[in-house]
C-alpha cells in the first residue's frame, strides 16, 4: 500500500522533517562567512556548493538574451499566459487605503507603501521553479517595490533559461547566481554587490530555511516554507483517478513533501472500498511517471483517513492546517463554509492543485507546516507598508481633548496630556 490507512481517533499530525545533523551550526558558519568576506565568500561557495566557477555575480545582459532565446515559444507562450493571470489577480489586491473621519475635524487614513527593495529566493534543487519567480516577482511589481533582487543558484555556471525569461517579463533586472544559506546572507546583511534588503521571500531547502530564521532578528521575511504538502477530501463521489492524480503531483515535490487523504463516507467498509480505488489508481500513475525518488519517500509518510461526518472532516481539515486544501466531494461548498485553517483551497473535481502552482492567477508561496492557522501565503500585501496618518483640526482637538486628558493622566503620563492642554491655552 502506498497511504497508511489509519483510524480519526487519536489521529497524529505528524510532519516529516529532513533532519539534517549540525544545520544551524553549518548555517550560522555560512552567515558568520558572508558577513565577514561578502563578495568572496559567495564566489567561494557557488564553486564549492554549485560547481560554479563565476566571473560575476549577477546575469549579464547578454546572459539574458541568451535564454530568452532559448526558450521556446510554446513555454513563452504558457508562462505569459501564466503571468497575465497572476497579474490580473494580485492587480485585485491592490489596497486604496482607508480615509475615515472619526469625528468633526478628526481625519485618519492609512498610506500606502511599497518595500523600497526585496529579494527573492527562487530554489534550483530538483527542479527549475521559473513558476515562483512569477508567483514572487509579479506581487511585487504590481506593489511597486523600488528594486528587487531575485537570488537563485547557477549550476555549473549556468542557470534555467525559463527562469530568466521569466524574470524579465516580471521585471527584474537583478538576478543573483548564488543559492543557499550564502544567498539568504547576502540580501539580509548585504555585500560590496548586494544590496541589504528589506524583506525576503521565497521557499527552499532546510539550509535556505534555517538561514531565513537566523536572519529574521535583523531582516523581515514572508515565512518559514517547510516541506510541501497537500490534504485531498473526497467521497463516493470522487474520482479516483483525479485523487490520485492530486496525491502525486504534491509528492512529487520532495522525499519529505506528506500527502494526506481524508475519505468521507457512511461506513468504514464504503471507505475502505474508495481507499482502494484510490490506492489501485496510485500504482497505475506510478507505471506512467517519473520522479520515483521524490514520490515514493514522500508517499511513505503520508497517510488516508476515514471520516463519518462532515463536521469530522472540517475538523480534520483544520487541526492539520494543510498548506494545499482539495475538496472534491459532492458538495465542497459546504464544506468550504467550515475552513479556517488552509493555505489554499481547490473547489470541485475540476480544479488541480497544480493549476494554483502555475496559472490560475493566485499565489503558491503558501504556510506549511500548520502556519495556515495563522498565516496566509503571499499577497501584494506581502510587499507593502501601510502607514497611519492622522489630522486634526483646532476644533476636533479641543472636542478629543478632554478625552486625552483624562485617559493619560489617568496612566499616570502627564506631559501626554500636557500636549493638549499647551494646544488649547489650558495653562494660560
Amino acid at each position: 500500500m502506498y497511504l497508511e490507512f489509519r483510524d480519526s481517533e487519536n489521529l497524529s499530525f505528524s510532519r516529516p522533517s529532513d533532519g539534517v545533523e549540525g544545520l544551524t551550526e553549518s548555517v550560522k558558519s555560512i552567515i558568520d562567512d558572508v558577513r565577514k568576506r561578502g563578495d568572496a565568500a559567495l564566489y567561494d561557495y557557488a564553486l564549492r556548493f554549485d560547481s560554479s566557477r563565476l566571473d560575476s555575480l549577477y546575469v549579464s545582459d547578454e546572459e539574458f538574451e541568451e535564454a530568452e532565446k532559448a526558450v521556446s515559444p510554446e513555454l513563452k507562450a504558457a508562462i505569459a499566459h501564466a503571468a497575465q493571470n497572476i497579474r490580473k489577480f494580485h492587480e485585485a489586491e491592490m489596497p486604496e487605503g482607508e480615509n475615515v473621519e472619526t469625528e468633526s475635524g478628526v481625519r485618519c487614513w492609512r498610506k500606502i507603501v511599497p518595500l523600497s527593495r526585496v529579494g527573492l529566493y527562487v530554489p534550483g534543487g530538483t527542479a527549475p521553479l521559473f513558476s515562483t519567480v512569477l508567483m514572487l516577482a509579479i506581487p511585487a511589481s504590481v506593489a511597486e517595490c523600488r528594486e528587487i533582487v531575485l537570488a537563485t543558484p547557477a549550476k555549473n555556471g549556468a542557470l534555467s533559461p525559463a527562469i530568466l525569461y521569466a524574470a524579465r517579463i516580471s521585471g527584474v533586472r537583478r538576478v543573483l547566481k548564488v543559492g543557499g544559506a550564502q544567498a539568504i546572507a547576502a540580501m539580509a546583511y548585504g555585500t560590496e554587490s548586494v544590496p541589504r534588503c528589506d524583506k525576503l521571500f521565497g521557499p527552499g531547502n532546510s539550509y535556505v530555511t534555517e538561514a531565513k530564521r537566523q536572519v529574521s532578528s535583523d531582516t523581515a521575511i514572508d515565512m518559514l516554507a517547510g516541506p510541501s504538502e497537500v490534504l485531498v477530501a473526497v467521497d463516493s463521489s470522487s474520482c479516483p483517478e483525479f485523487a490520485a492524480s492530486d496525491l502525486l503531483s504534491q509528492a512529487e515535490h520532495g522525499k519529505d513533501s506528506q500527502v494526506v487523504l481524508v475519505i468521507r463516507s457512511g461506513d468504514r467498509k464504503e471507505a475502505e472500498r474508495i481507499y482502494l480505488d484510490i490506492e489501485n489508481a496510485i500504482g497505475k500513475e506510478l507505471d506512467k511517471l517519473g520522479r520515483h525518488e521524490y514520490m515514493l519517500p514522500s508517499l511513505s509518510h503520508s497517510f488516508a483517513v476515514p471520516v463519518y461526518s462532515d463536521e469530522d472532516l472540517i475538523s480534520i481539515i483544520n487541526e492539520y492546517a494543510p498548506e494545499h486544501l482539495i475538496i472534491s466531494t459532492e458538495n465542497p461548498g459546504k464544506i468550504l463554509e467550515g475552513v479556517e485553517n488552509a493555505g489554499s483551497v481547490f473547489l470541485g473535481r475540476w480544479t488541480p492543485e497544480s493549476a494554483g502552482d502555475y496559472a490560475s492567477g493566485t499565489n503558491h508561496t503558501l504556510p506549511t507546516s500548520g502556519w495556515a492557522r495563522s498565516s496566509s501565503g503571499v499577497s501584494v500585501d506581502s510587499f507593502i507598508k501601510k502607514i497611519t496618518v492622522q489630522e486634526i483640526s483646532r476644533d476636533g482637538l479641543e472636542k478629543l481633548g478632554s478625552t486625552i486628558i483624562a485617559l493619560s493622566e489617568a496612566e499616570g503620563l502627564n506631559a501626554h496630556s500636557y500636549a493638549v492642554k499647551v494646544r488649547l491655552g489650558y495653562d494660560n
